[in-house]
């Protein structure tokens, strides 16, 4: 395709120049550009082929970006970046120094507003309309959420703060309901579509307020208001909306440009909070993502359009995710208590299996954090043994219950932190560099950093049998390769282990490894030859293991996939400060800034976390000859 129309389009007043007539060219058109250009890069699919009338729609009707854009989630916004001027980048989607899969402030000013988690665009719209009422501004705010955000209570919360006026005053805010579910099907067709235009229109508007002002002060007033609510009841699924306070539009075909420009138009000239319901699917246009939407939500990497996704002819290592999914089924069959929890990452989480063996057992909480960690809690305050399956960076979210319904209860809630460290392509909004720094500091929660496949598997197993809370932390993708074995021993609680000593008559320096970090530091040992630990556990430290090593080495490093400030390595330099000892000791881990997306090895590398970084590290603090000796490392 040469894309005729869409190469004249470097930004939504090029669009908004075109006859109407013109759209539906255009939206082909993009909708093509987006499938060529993911297939070239890999990233979010689905969802954003199923935003590309939307998208073409609001750019055309919507002053952007006086008027503002708010999208959630942010991997649905591709259409959107290609009609904003970022047309000819988006061969740089996702890799190191290109843009960004999601919406960013620094990037573009039609990036209003920075996603990446769920459930927020509401809350910042209500935001942004509520500033241009105070700066006395008259531009529109739109939030456009969907792919499941509705089941967060933060939506729920922004709709009911913004449903009323504060100080008299109301913002002029459209929420647009993305609603690609496949298992709601409500009819969408031409009754549907005129009776959301006659519900946006101006006769309908005036005709029912010139209703309310001759019937205010008469006893059919109430009867009329409950007769008009629950009359759209019947029709439409608005009656809940319209209790916070929204206008109810809808539901309308979210893929017919002649459906959704006139029903924009009309809600662009209302004033105070509109709600406008509309219907896509998932990998619109796209057959085979059409059939299979969660195979087709994102591509991992290169793919032909025509062939699809298609498995690699040598099968990859075992990933962390997988062998996480192995043994929570393992570990469902030996105990009967075993609850899996996830909040909407069933896939992502490794937890297919689980939930087709163990229905009864599983529970999908839907985008919901902060109810699947107190949900854990009751669960486990009844002699339930519950495992919650969540990213690091999702965990964040439900912080004030981890601390709360958990902790303060010391309740034995299993905490499978999937995705810790960086992420790769998704992001500063994605990496879970955070979790050993907030979780370590919570009394009673331990921290495990299994190193490789085998130790996870053996980690997750050791936490499941303490009664208190844990949290394992393991990375996106794959370790070292080391097979997980079938049988589950339990790590001894506390203890590190050393992995490699140091032969060096001179100076002597032993690297504290903890996760997956461990095997980059054990091949800088070899030309260092340094001792290195395999520290396991952050919290409790092996105290002991510490001491030992300072008191036999004249310095230490410690190694670690997640923030410095607050980390593991300081949790090293506390127990040295508290036994009253003093050796040097050089922190590795990652900056105090939010790592751009990227290739993770190359990010590693810049980061000085891969095996020539740790080694040059060293040697520029403590000036260490490197040498190659006798491998002495074992597994």
């Amino acid at each position: 395709m040469d894309y005729e129309l869409l190469k004249t389009i470097d930004g939504p007043a090029d669009l908004r120049r075109l006859p109407r007539t013109e759209l539906k060219k255009v939206a082909d058109e993009l909708r093509a550009y987006v499938l060529d250009s993911v297939a070239q890069t890999g990233g979010h699919l689905g969802s954003n082929l199923g935003t590309v009338e939307l998208t073409v729609a609001l750019h055309y009707v919507f002053n952007t970006p006086e008027d503002r854009l708010v999208w959630d989630v942010g991997h649905q916004t591709y259409p959107h970046k290609v009609l904003t001027g970022r047309r000819d980048r988006m061969g740089s989607l996702r890799q190191l120094g290109g843009i960004s899969g999601f919406p960013r402030r620094d990037e573009s000013p039609y990036d209003t507003f920075g996603t990446g988690h769920s459930s927020t665009s509401i809350s910042a719209a209500h935001g942004m309309a509520m500033a241009a009422k105070l700066k006395g501004e008259n531009r529109k705010a739109v939030a456009i959420i969907g792919d499941g955000s509705m089941t967060a209570g933060m939506a729920f919360e922004a709709l009911n703060n913004a449903g009323v006026a504060h100080g008299g005053l109301i913002g002029d805010l459209l929420v647009i309901l993305n609603d690609n579910d496949m298992s709601i099907s409500p009819p969408v067709g031409a009754l549907n579509k005129y009776l959301a235009r006659l519900m946006s229109g101006s006769f309908y508007t005036a005709a029912r307020e010139g209703a309310k002002s001759v019937l205010k002060n008469t006893p059919l007033y109430e009867f009329a208001r409950k007769f008009e609510e629950h009359t759209k009841g019947m029709v439409v699924p608005g009656t809940i909306f319209e209790e916070f306070g929204f206008n109810y539009v809808g539901p309308i075909d979210g893929h017919d440009l002649d459906a959704l420009i006139p029903t924009l138009e009309n809600l662009r000239d209302k004033k105070g909070p509109q709600f406008l319901h509309i219907i896509t699917r998932k990998g619109a246009g796209y057959k085979l993502a059409e059939a299979d939407p969660v195979k087709y939500h994102a591509a991992a990497g290169k793919f032909d359009p025509a062939v699809g996704f298609v498995k690699p002819a040598t099968p990859p290592k075992q990933t962390f995710t997988q062998v996480f999914g192995e043994w929570l089924c393992d570990m469902a069959e030996a105990d009967p208590r075993l609850v899996g929890i996830t909040p909407a990452m069933r896939e992502g989480s490794g937890m297919v299996e689980f939930h087709k063996r163990f229905p009864q057992r599983y529970h999908d909480v839907g985008i919901a954090e902060q109810h699947s960690v107190t949900f854990a809690a009751g669960l486990a305050c009844e002699g339930i043994k519950p495992v919650v399956a969540i990213y690091s960076t999702f965990l964040q979210r439900a912080y004030d219950q981890l601390v709360h319904d958990v902790a303060i209860q010391n309740l034995p809630v299993l905490f499978a932190l999937d995705r810790a460290g960086l992420v790769g392509a998704d992001g500063a909004t994605h990496a879970g560099n955070y979790d050993i720094a907030f979780t370590r500091c919570i009394p009673n929660m331990a921290v495990l950093t299994p190193a490789d496949e085998n130790e996870c598997r053996q980690a997750l197993y050791t936490g499941f049998q303490h009664d208190g809370p844990v949290t394992v932390r393991y990375p996106r993708g794959a370790g070292a390769g080391v097979t997980p074995v079938k049988a589950m021993t339990a790590l001894a609680w506390g203890k590190g282990e050393v992995r490699r000593e140091s032969h060096n008559g001179g100076q002597r320096v032993a690297i504290l490894a903890f996760g997956t970090l461990l095997y980059p530091a054990l091949e800088a040992a070899e030309r260092l030859d340094a001792t290195v630990a395999n520290m396991r556990f952050v919290k409790p430290l092996d105290a002991e293991l510490v001491m030992q090593l300072a008191r036999t080495h004249d310095a230490l490093v410690t190694l670690e996939d997640g923030c410095l400030m607050g980390g593991a390595g300081s949790a090293v330099t506390e127990a040295l400060n508290a036994a009253g000892l003093t050796v040097p000791v050089l922190q590795l881990g990652l900056p105090d800034e939010f790592v751009e997306h990227g290739d993770v090895a190359k990010l590693m590398s810049l980061c000085g976390l891969d095996a020539a970084g740790i080694e040059a590290s060293v040697v520029k603090r403590f000036g260490a000859k490197p040498t190659v000796v006798r491998s002495t490392a074992t597994r």
